[in-house]
């Protein structure tokens, strides 16, 4: 058999204790992962802590030299904002400035078949009004129309584009936050 190969490695070690002693491994605690000779099957692999490994070079195969960490702690999830949410939030917040982003939003939803685009007429002054109504639920979602020219459309979409990015990854010591895809 091969000898014992003394290289680290950053990889999870598959138990969470020691294969000999049984004593749980310390996170950042050094290791040896090894496959040794078994009668049910050719080899079977223990992770084994310093005091207990390694065994002899003819005895074992190393899998790697590695350092145990503990499980990272379960960060929280980032929902992605979705067409839906995003003219949902901008409307509650009565956002003018995004009059544009808002009409583009409510046109993606209606080619997605979330919205029915409808015109009323307004019994006060009887104008024309632009609505949405939710497909599934039945809400109403009155919608300015910006009456945006064909050269404005690119950067309205990047806008659109811009405000549907998700947060930043945060870069704390445990890791990355996920994000969870919700579709639009």
């Amino acid at each position: 058999m091969s000898p014992l190969i003394d290289t680290e490695w950053n990889i999870h070690g598959a138990a969470s204790k020691c294969g000999q002693c049984g004593r749980a491994f310390a996170d950042g605690e050094p290791l040896v992962s090894v496959l040794l000779p078994s009668q049910d099957v050719a080899y079977v692999r223990k992770d084994l802590c310093l005091q207990c490994g390694p065994p002899a070079p003819r005895e074992a195969i190393s899998v790697w030299r590695t350092v145990y960490h503990a499980p990272a702690p379960r960060q929280e999830i980032v929902r992605r904002e979705t067409a839906e949410s995003l003219l949902r939030r901008l409307l509650a917040e009565h956002a003018t400035e995004h009059l544009d982003a808002i009409f583009v939003l409510a046109v993606m939803l209606e080619r997605k078949r979330i919205l029915v685009e409808r015109d009323v007429r307004l019994l006060e002054t009887g104008e024309r009004q632009r609505i949405y109504e939710h497909r599934s639920t039945g809400e109403v979602f009155v919608i300015t129309d910006p009456k945006l020219r064909l050269d404005q459309l690119d950067a309205v979409q990047l806008k659109v584009a811009s405000l549907l990015a998700p947060p930043a990854p945060s870069a704390e010591p445990g890791g990355l936050a996920t994000s969870e895809s919700t579709g639009n």
